[in-house]
């Protein structure tokens, strides 16, 4: 087993965990209830982790991981209805909900 993923949130370790699965990959989390154990334990031992049960896997499921976080980079865009700058990852504008040319 090699660790795949691991985040202080236990939302973002789940949705990985789901695209990786839904890609026929075999994974396990760990530490997805030691959050409760904070202070007992370190804060980074408690976070969840999602490991692959497969090595073999390993490299395929780095790929989906890699490809839902690429778009982190991309550039903010201006609605052309109101002028408001958007993040990257929306389709349509939070002030007035115009959609994205």
């Amino acid at each position: 087993m090699k660790l795949l993923y691991t985040s202080v949130n236990p939302m973002l370790v789940g949705n990985v965990r789901n695209l990786v699965e839904n890609a026929g990959i075999e994974v396990r989390m760990k530490n997805e209830y030691a959050q409760g154990g904070i202070g007992d334990l370190s804060p980074l031992d408690a976070w969840p982790e999602l490991w692959v049960v497969d090595d073999a896997d390993y490299d395929r499921a780095m790929q989906i991981i890699d490809s839902i976080t690429a778009d982190e980079d991309a550039t903010p865009w201006v609605c052309e209805r109101c002028g408001e700058q958007n993040d990257a990852s929306f389709d349509y504008c939070w002030n007035c909900q115009g959609e994205r040319a």
